[in-house]
This record gives C-alpha cells, structure tokens and sequence, in this order.
C-alpha cells in the first residue's frame, strides 16, 4: 500500500511544479495505473482528487490563454509587445531559476522532512527563517535590477533593438516595474510547498488563475487609462503584471493560516535545514541554468530583427509548449515515482521495460502532434491571436516560427522523460552535461541562421540543440543499463511514423474538403478547426489501435473497463 501512495502524492505534488494543462492529472492516474500494473481504494481517491484539482488547473490554463489573447488584441506584434518580452524576461527567468524551479524542489523536500520527524515548532521555524532570507536576498537582487536595469536591458538586446527611438527606454521602464514581481512569485512558490506537503492542492493549483486574473482585469483596465496620465498602455500590462503575482501569493494566506502555519520571523544562516535547501538548490540551479541562458541568448539575436521579431518568438513558444507540458511533462511525472521504485529495489529489467514503453508512449504521441503543428499552425494561431491589433502578417510569422519549435518537440518531450531516469540511478552529471552542450549549439546555430532564417532561427537552433541532447542522453542511458529494448523501441517508433501519415494524409483531404483558411467568420472557423484535430485525433488512434501498439490498447482496454463499470 505505501509503495503505492507515496508515487501517485509525489506525482500530485509535482503537479504544480511544472507547466500543467488542464487534464494532466486525469493521464498521470491512467499512466500510473497503467505502468504499475496494480491498483487500490487509495489510488481511486488520488484519480478523484486529481480531477477536482484539474478544474483548477484549466481555469488557469485558459485565464492564461487570455491574457495572451488580450496582448494579441491590444499590441499585437509591436514596438511596445517587444518592449514588454524583454523586459519581463529577467524577472521571470530567475522565477524559473529560484522561485518554481530549484527553490520550490529543494524546499519541500526539506518542510517535507522536518515535518515528519522534528515536529511543529521546528517546522514553523525552518519556514520563517527560510522566508525571512528569501525576503532579504530577493529584495537585494530587486534593488539591483533595478538599479541597473537600463544595463540590464542592453545586455539582453542588439543594436537594432535600441535603434528604434524610445524602445530601450519604455523597455527599461517596464523592467523597473515588473521586478518586485520575483518577490511575490518565489513567496508563493514557498507557500505552495508548504501547501502542498500539508494535502493542500485545490488552492495552490488554483493560484496561478489568481495572477492570470490580476493580469487581464488589472492590466487591461489600466492599459486603458494609462494614455490619460501621458503613459503608454503596455505600462497597464506591466502594472497589471504586478497585481497578479501579488493575487497570487494573497489568495493562499488563509488556507495556509488554517493548516496552523505560524510565522516565527528569524535569521539563522547557521540553521541546518537551510544549508541544506541551499546545498540541494545548487545541482539543480547548474541544471537549469544553461536553459535559461538559450532564452537570453534567443532574445538576443532576435531583438535584431526589428518590430514584431520577439513578439512572434513568445506567441510562437507559448503554443509549442502546450504539447510538451501535455506529453512530456505527463509521462515524465508518471514515470518518475515507478522507475525510482524499480531503481530502489535494483529491479532494473522492470525499470528498462517501464522506460522504453514510456519513450514510445511519447513518440506517438509527439510525431503526430509535430504534424498537427505544422499542418494547423497557421489556423491555431489565426483563431486564437488574430484580433485587434494582431493582424494576418503577424499570423503568417508566428505560425512560421512554431513550425520550426515543432521540429524539436520529440526531443522536448523525451529528454523530459529521461533525465528523471538518471536521477532515480543517482547520475545527475549526464544531464548537466545534457543541458550545456544544448547551450552550445543554440548558441553556435544562432548565429549562423539568424540572417538566413531571421525569427525561425530560434526554433530552428533550440530543436537542433534538443535533438542532439536527446541522441546524447539515450546512448548513455543505453550503456549505463546495459542495454535495453532497441527492436520494441523501433517498432514502437515504426507505427507511430506509419500513424502519423495516415493522419497527415486525413488532413490534407479535410483542407480540400473544407479550407481552413477561406476568411468564413470566427465561429466557423473555430468550428473546422476543432473537427480538423478532432477527426486527425481520430484517426490517428484508430490507426495506432489496429496496428497493435501495446500502450494505446492497453489504456483503451482500461477505459474501456471503467466506463462497463
């Protein structure tokens, strides 16, 4: 029974620790269920809190959906969008870093400790303590960008980019604006932790719609009056940036004083429990680093292709990351707790059969969904960003890069799976190395394709870049396990491709049959473009179906199974 438990609480937890959408929970369970072979009373109650906490989790990812609706609609690929995806990209780089990422991981693994073993007090105490040299060290490094925020800003951008009169100033303003926002992010990551530890989930999941929230009703209300007080209105966004990551960390408070927090301010850097926050922050901020870098070095080269360059590459990515967080992010939360299982217990034929079918579970389903990206790029984009100031030529570019981020989504979504894998082997040095070598080929690829591809390059670089890391990570694995299944991994790979024609296929007769992009009114369009993926959808699992690959018609058969009951 605990063997059970503790994987599908840790695959809740971490739930709020990466990129969900919407049912992600609702596949982890199946996938859980499915690669463990086993189930109990307990793992029904985790399926059903799992849905509750779905609801959260799309509301948030539809709040956040419109906030980017509303950026399309009020500046489309401008000057002032530009101006706003540089300057949000310090503040928010360093959430990824410090706030959602090594903090978040490192922290709950300690409360989680100390909340087992040493009792309350002592417990509370390690919270204030670490809050307290959170405050003090964040607001540090607010003071300083901000300080220097103008060198900031000239760092992360190209000549070009600070030739266009007014743009590195309004950028500037915008940066000296959003930067307290690290403060609030990184106190409610520390919240949702201790959240999270104490059976706390429906909240956290849900305070992410909070900041969406503050972003659209606050931003866009003061993007409306800003004009009025001599302010450009993407300064209402930045504003309204504020208010939500603000929203964000109020709207946990009460549950947090209701699962009997006390906040016991104190400043202990001798404290044992941060030392070791700290020391297990540090593997996973060399981790996470060289990704961060990729972002600023994107940024970089693309600020030198004039207005609308980096306004396509954040529309563009924010559509390429909704797959990778349903496929990769989902098998890879799912497969963590049982492969650490099998690790634990030195069962490694048990471990590499769990992880070669998890690797062809996410070829089939990241081959087709390159595809899809390819094929119904445009038309995603036309439907969801094409209003107001967004017009069809900033369609055509995002939809052009896209297709290129698309290139590299196998790669995504698998590495995703197999740095877990080394983890659970206690190997954590192949994924740094991983991760900085994938730094050094974006690098070295932007700057040979900027001027030939201009706003692809960076889908370009970063899908090259993954794809080596991808080829890099599955050869050591290969020989740290001492080999694995090859042929079932093919074959796996085999009828995805074969699926993927078929459905590629399908599409270009439904684009005959009915143009996706024939200028009908919006509800039409959304309308094909649903039946377009739908059907696609459709007949790409019926061809995996009679192609008899194991891990679709055995979650089939389970479904299959629960609906008869």
């Amino acid at each position: 029974m605990e063997c059970c438990v503790k994987p599908c609480n840790l695959i809740l937890w971490s739930l709020f620790n990466v990129e969900p959408y919407g049912f992600i929970s609702y596949v982890h369970v199946i996938m859980v269920c499915f690669l463990m072979r086993k189930s109990s009373d307990d793992t029904g109650k985790i399926a059903r809190s799992a849905g509750v906490v779905s609801v959260a989790v799309m509301c948030s990812r539809v709040l956040g959906l419109v906030r980017e609706q509303a950026f399309a609609i009020l500046f489309g690929a401008s000057d002032a969008f530009d101006a706003f995806v540089v300057a949000f990209r310090v503040p928010n780089m360093l959430r990824d870093l410090f706030g959602e990422g090594a903090l978040s991981a490192a922290f709950v693994a300690v409360f989680t400790d100390y909340d087992t073993k040493k009792g309350e007090r002592a417990t509370w105490e390690l919270a204030g303590n670490v809050l307290v040299f959170l405050g003090i060290v964040l607001s540090f490094v607010t003071l300083l960008g901000i300080i220097f925020s103008e060198q900031v800003v000239r760092l992360l951008v190209e000549a070009d980019f600070e030739a266009v009169s007014g743009k590195v100033e309004l950028t500037r303003l915008l940066t000296v604006i959003m930067f307290p926002f690290l403060i609030f992010i990184s106190f409610s990551s520390v919240v949702m932790g201790i959240l999270n530890t104490k059976g706390r989930f429906f909240v956290p999941a849900m305070a992410s719609s909070f900041f969406n929230v503050g972003s659209i009703v606050g931003g866009v209300s003061l993007a409306l009056v800003m004009p009025n007080y001599g302010q450009p209105p993407i300064v209402g966004m930045a504003i309204g940036t504020l208010i939500g990551g603000l929203l964000q960390l109020l709207c946990q408070l009460p549950t947090l004083f209701c699962v009997g927090f006390q906040f016991l301010p104190r400043l202990n850097l001798s404290d044992p429990g941060l030392k070791r926050i700290l020391k297990l922050m540090g593997p996973a901020l060399i981790g996470l680093a060289p990704l961060q870098v990729n972002v600023l070095v994107n940024t970089y080269f693309v600020s030198s292709l004039g207005t609308g360059g980096l306004s396509w590459l954040s529309y563009s990515f924010r559509l390429f990351w909704l797959p990778v967080g349903l496929f990769g992010v989902a098998i890879s939360i799912a497969t963590m707790p049982v492969i650490s299982r099998y690790a634990s217990l030195k069962d490694f034929d048990k471990l590499k059969e769990t992880f070669v079918s998890s690797l062809t579970m996410a070829f089939c389903l990241t081959i087709p969904a390159t595809v899809g990206l390819m094929l119904l790029g445009e038309s995603i984009t036309r439907v969801i960003f094409e209003h107001g100031a967004f017009d069809a030529f900033a369609t055509i570019k995002t939809a052009e890069a896209l297709s290129f981020f698309a290139i590299g989504l196998f790669a995504y979504s698998s590495v995703k799976i197999m740095v877990p894998v080394f983890y659970a082997l206690d190997d954590t040095k192949y994924p740094v190395i991983g991760s900085f070598v994938t730094m050094g080929i974006n690098f070295c690829l932007m700057m040979l394709t900027i001027n030939l591809l201009a706003h692809r390059a960076p889908g370009f670089s970063t899908s090259c870049a993954m794809i080596v890391n991808f080829l890099f990570l599955i050869t050591v694995l290969y020989k740290k396990l001492g080999g694995y299944s090859l042929s079932y991994l093919f074959t796996g790979l085999g009828k995805a491709l074969v699926g993927t024609a078929i459905m590629a296929g399908w599409l270009f007769a439904f684009e005959r049959m009915a143009p996706l992009d024939s200028g009908d009114a919006l509800f039409r369009q959304i309308t094909l473009l649903l039946l377009a993926i739908l059907s696609s959808a459709g007949v790409y699992g019926a061809a995996l179906y009679f192609l008899r690959v194991d891990e679709l018609r055995t979650i089939i058969d389970r479904v299959k199974g629960r609906l008869a009951l």
